[in-house]
């Protein structure tokens, strides 16, 4: 794995920042209030992380102080609880995210917040004031049906303005938001909002997509039968002039909901109060209910969004992604800035292949973020977006999801525009932002991320815990972020958060990435090293896929991975062990991928299913994902698993011969 990756010197440099781009940026700005301000002496970027990790109290509170943070208490310490998992985080304030968000809006009430396409509807604006009369209106009708701190409210919406209001408005109640995408089968949905226990639904009766009408009234029935904690589901039309009234219960159309104005009011908080759930995946079990707080929140999207990716007010921000992804929630974010969002609802490449690109140059988008699939998939289709758009306000562009190819780089700068800021960054729903990331005074290597997030203490670690330089290891984490999470719902002793990442390195966050630091701090990531499938920038555990396949009568076990590897395409096959007599032919194969589809994730679709005589399994009866998943990728079998630690060490003969025929081929 070692070898295949390209030196530190053979990563070409393709662009730099000039010193007047560099003066014009946030980060520049906030170093010179640092030196102004606290005499931390105006250096280069990595001098500042080294001092923002080893003094983490202080850089803190500098972001607090810099972006005029808004609450009430004492802000010291910024840190009083200082070991991993249960790092306490200025206790003695209390804000909120939704007037903080609020007091960033430009001086203008009418400038635009929000500019929101969905297919088949015309383009829409909400200016700031709009949004924040929406915002009251629905938070004073949550308020009158009783709802309040700690409640949970849940979402079934696509990336619609609504889908912000409903958030905010929870924000400034102090009850909690959860969001699931409306393309998840029930199924998977249930398997998250069944743990957290929602009052309130937000859900479409449709969506559009490709060009097509997607109708949700059934899956909401279903929900709603399964979810009896919900008293009330408020109902947001999707494709209003084919959609029928849906027959839900306790139905309140969005329009009543929003009908009453009512005054801004923001509830003031304890600086770790629950801000939303999330979701990430194991590989066994539920999907993990990841809680951030409002505190940490702020303050880390503040500092991502304003000093990593240089939003400043008066941008443009479009990221591409579901409500499902945890890039809407950073998206949102980007209005802490005073920056204007984007939204971007259907196929991109509806109703032709250029189709985002043309919006994105009408719009004036200064930043562009997607997940790297999307830019390999517009290289292999041959795009030049330069040619059909001027691109003239476009700044940068961020890719995430997976690691971003050499060739895909190289495209960028080619087909797209040659004098802009390529940021790959890498984080995840698990601290709703980046390790590392991006900065605007730093320059552009094909194939690398530019560095490591201030604050954040990332290395890499090899097998015996200690730190490597220039060579491939896991991503941790050495000192607390704000927005770690504060725990997992229905985690009491957090014995899954400390499973998930402290049981390998105690007191220090494993993430499950291989990395490699070069001697200057970029970054390159080679792919997940535990097992959850992150697919087209959407993760999703093994399990939820196998309760999909593994509920099929033909079916007796399955594994499946993902052979995501940095420079070559992502292949997922699934393999399955079938009940004796059934035969894997083309129906059967298409039923299990149609399944899949449906109930989990259309963008969790195998791109093969093939048949195995067993699964290998450990002693305990684990399935082997991660050793099966090393072998594919070229590991040799001596150094992917011990027969001894196996049921059926036979089993692993198919999947040496299976690696080597992809090798081959």
């Amino acid at each position: 794995m070692h070898n295949s990756t390209p030196s530190e010197a053979q990563a070409p440099l393709l662009w730099s920042p000039s010193a007047e781009q560099i003066r014009a940026s946030r980060l520049h700005d906030y170093q010179q209030w640092l030196a102004d301000r606290h005499g931390v002496p105006a250096g280069g970027y990595e001098a500042l992380w080294q001092w923002s990790v080893e003094e983490l109290d202080a850089f803190w509170q500098s972001v607090r102080e810099y972006f005029g943070v808004v609450g009430h208490g004492d802000p010291q310490p910024a840190l009083g609880r200082r070991e991993m998992p249960g790092a306490q985080w200025f206790p003695g304030m209390r804000l909120n995210y939704a007037e903080n968000l609020f007091r960033r809006a430009p001086m203008d009430p009418a400038s635009p917040a929000i500019i929101a396409r969905r297919e088949g509807a015309p383009l829409r604006t909400v200016s700031w004031a709009g949004l924040e009369r929406d915002v009251a209106a629905l938070a004073g009708q949550m308020r009158a049906w009783g709802i309040g701190p700690g409640d949970r409210v849940a979402g079934y919406l696509p990336n619609w303005p609504e889908t912000v209001v409903a958030f905010l408005a929870c924000a400034s109640i102090g009850a909690i938001w959860s969001s699931c995408a409306p393309d998840m089968g029930p199924g998977v949905v249930l398997d998250r909002l069944r743990q957290i226990e929602p009052c309130l639904l937000l859900a479409t009766d449709s969506y559009r997509y490709n060009g097509k009408r997607h109708d949700r009234i059934a899956q909401v029935r279903e929900l709603l039968a399964e979810l009896p904690s919900v008293k009330r589901v408020v109902h947001v039309p999707g494709a209003a002039d084919e959609a029928p009234v849906p027959d839900w219960r306790d139905r309140v159309d969005w329009a009543e909901a929003l009908r009453n104005d009512a005054p801004p009011h923001y509830e003031r908080l304890p600086f770790d109060h629950p801000l939303w759930i999330v979701y990430s995946s194991g590989t066994t079990g539920l999907p993990k209910a990841m809680v951030h707080g409002h505190g940490g929140i702020v303050l880390t999207h503040l500092k991502t969004m304003a000093l990593q990716h240089d939003l400043r007010e008066g941008d443009r921000l479009l990221f591409l992604g579901s409500t499902g992804w945890i890039v809407w929630n950073l998206q949102v974010g980007a209005l802490l800035t005073g920056a204007s969002i984007v939204m971007f609802d259907g196929n991109p490449s509806w109703p032709d292949a250029e189709a985002l690109w043309r919006f994105i140059d009408e719009q004036g988008v200064t930043l562009f973020g997607c997940g790297a699939a999307y830019l390999v998939n517009c290289m292999k289709e041959g795009l030049r977006p330069r040619d059909i758009a001027k691109l003239d306000r476009l700044r940068a562009i961020n890719a995430t999801g997976s690691p971003l190819p050499v060739d895909a780089y190289l495209w960028v700068y080619e087909a797209v525009k040659p004098d802009l800021w390529l940021a790959s960054i890498s984080g995840g729903t698990d601290i709703a932002s980046g390790f590392v990331a991006c900065a605007p005074s730093l320059p552009v290597h094909a194939g690398e991320i530019q560095c490591p997030e201030l604050g954040v203490a990332a290395y890499a670690f090899d097998d015996a815990g200690r730190p490597v330089v220039d060579e491939v290891g896991e991503l941790v984490i050495t000192k607390p972020m704000p927005s770690m999470p504060l725990y997992f719902w229905n985690d009491p002793d957090d014995q899954r958060y400390r499973e998930s990442y402290f049981t390998t390195f105690p007191h220090v966050w494993r993430h499950g990435d291989w990395i490699r630091f070069t001697p200057r701090r970029s970054a390159v990531i080679y792919g997940r090293s535990d097992s959850t499938i992150n697919r087209f920038g959407i993760r999703m555990g093994t399990a939820e896929i196998y309760r999909v396949v593994e509920q099929l009568p033909e079916v007796r076990d399955s594994l499946v991975v993902d052979l995501e590897y940095l420079g070559r395409p992502s292949f997922m096959p699934l393999f399955v062990v079938l009940q004796p007599g059934a035969t894997l032919d083309a129906s059967l194969k298409e039923r299990i991928c149609a399944d899949i589809r449906a109930k989990a994730s259309a963008r969790h679709v195998p791109d093969d299913v093939v048949q195995v005589d067993e699964i290998p399994r450990t002693l305990s009866g684990k399935k082997m994902e991660v050793p099966v998943r090393r072998l594919l990728l070229g590991a040799p079998a001596d150094k992917v698993a011990s027969p001894d630690s196996m049921q059926n060490p036979r089993s692993l003969a198919f999947f040496i011969d299976y690696a080597r025929q992809r090798t081959a081929a």
